[in-house]
This record gives C-alpha cells, sequence and structure tokens, in this order.
C-alpha cells in the first residue's frame, strides 16, 4: 500500500531501521529506487545545512552591530595634535582579535608628474602595546598621532577645508560565536572632520559596574586647541 511504501521511504531515509519490510536482491528495482533516494536525500540534507548556516553566520549582519562616529575630531592629547574617533560593539558576544588599519586617500602627483588619481597611504594607530590590536569591550576612542610620519602633518585648521581627501577606517576581527572574520568599514572627508573638538565621555562607574550611554556616543564638545599645522606645533612648543 501507499501506507507501507512511505513508511520504508521514510525509514530507508533516517535510518531507523525496517521493521517488518525489506527489500531483496530479488528486486533490483527497489534497490535502484533505494541508491537514488540516498543520493538525494544527502543532496538535500547539504543544501538545507548550507542555507542555515548561511543564514546565521552572515559576516555582514554581524558587522551591522560595529558602529563608529559620524564626524572625527583633531584636539590635542598628551601635547601632541592626534586625529581621533570612536567606535563600539553593540553586541555582548565579543570580536576576537580585533584590530583597526587607517588609510589615507587623496590624489597625489608624483616629481615626474604623474597623477594618482587615488593613492592610499596607511598611518599608524596610537596603541600601548605597539599593535592594531585592540579589546572592544567597550566604546574606544581611536587615536593616530599627527607627527612627521602622518599625511596630515603639514594641514592647519584653515587648510583642512579645502583639502581633496578620505580618511579610511577599517575594523576586522573573528566573531567569537562562529569563527568567522568580519569586517567593518567607514570614512572621514574633510567637512566631516571637527578641528577644536573632543568626544564626550559616555562610560561611566556606579558601585563597581561600568554603564555605556550610546545616545551620546556621536556627542563632541570644544576643546582648546591650536589652529596650526603638527609642524608648525612642532617647531613652536610654546604655541600650546
Amino acid at each position: 500500500s501507499f501506507t507501507s511504501a512511505f513508511l520504508f521511504s521514510i525509514e530507508v531515509q533516517v535510518t531507523i531501521g525496517f521493521g517488518g519490510r525489506m527489500m531483496t536482491e530479488e528486486c533490483p528495482l527497489a534497490i535502484t529506487v533505494l541508491i537514488l533516494q540516498n543520493i538525494v536525500g544527502l543532496i538535500i540534507n547539504a543544501v538545507m545545512l548550507g542555507c542555515i548556516f548561511m543564514k546565521t553566520a552572515q559576516a555582514h549582519r554581524r558587522a551591522e552591530t560595529l558602529i563608529f562616529s559620524r564626524q572625527a575630531v583633531i584636539a590635542v592629547r598628551n601635547g601632541k595634535l592626534c586625529f581621533m574617533f570612536r567606535v563600539g560593539d553593540l553586541r555582548k558576544s565579543m570580536i576576537i582579535s580585533a584590530s583597526v588599519r587607517i588609510q589615507v586617500v587623496r590624489k597625489t602627483t608624483t616629481p615626474e608628474g604623474e597623477v594618482i588619481p587615488i593613492h592610499q597611504v596607511d598611518i599608524p594607530v596610537d596603541n600601548p602595546i605597539e599593535s592594531n590590536n585592540i579589546f572592544l569591550v567597550a566604546p574606544l576612542i581611536i587615536c593616530h598621532v599627527i607627527d612627521k610620519r602622518s599625511p596630515l602633518y603639514d594641514i592647519s585648521a584653515a587648510d583642512l577645508a579645502l583639502q581633496d581627501l578620505e580618511l579610511i577606517v577599517i575594523l576586522e576581527g573573528v566573531v567569537e560565536t562562529t569563527g568567522i572574520t568580519t569586517q567593518a568599514r567607514t570614512s572621514y572627508i574633510a567637512e566631516e572632520i571637527l578641528w577644536g573638538h573632543r568626544f564626550v565621555p559616555i562610560v561611566t562607574e556606579e558601585e563597581g559596574v561600568y554603564a555605556v550611554d550610546y545616545s551620546k556616543f556621536g556627542n563632541t564638545i570644544k576643546v582648546a586647541a591650536p589652529r596650526c599645522s603638527a609642524r608648525e606645533l612642532d617647531e613652536k612648543p610654546s604655541i600650546l
């Protein structure tokens, strides 16, 4: 009957045993159908498993929870002009081995007259452990010290608005729950960089417990900062 054949098919598919139904070598058609069903069943299982894994472990979904401040700032920190922005993670699961890279993209002309429309230059990130790895347990302010190695070394506050450049920020890390590498990116053009501003504190401690106020994530305040370039500041420290 159809019911008996259906039960036999289910038992073959899930390999739970045949009970009172079984095939013999006297029925080659049943053997052929069994082989085809096993092949089709393996394909269905593989496709379903792949679809479910791709749906639950998409890297771009995890990257959407990594947020950057909409604006960057330039202010004095430890006696040096610094380019700073804020980054945070909205999920409780951590990003392992997170690293931050900053690149300056601008149009340049070589001494030979060659025009490079998209010239990319890596700039260092200030980190006390001498690496780009960060522990993203709470929102952090990433700092780049504008020194002689920086493409921003000769740019003053007045020159910034006239600069045709873009600073690209790349955050990479491994998702703790899936082990998949994810990447989040943002960029800041000259109009999005505030000179003489600093990010407001958003992490508070009450009775040994830290709290983060994400409503103030991108808020800044004006602070005293020289309007000259970092080169002029190095040449005349008395400006501070």
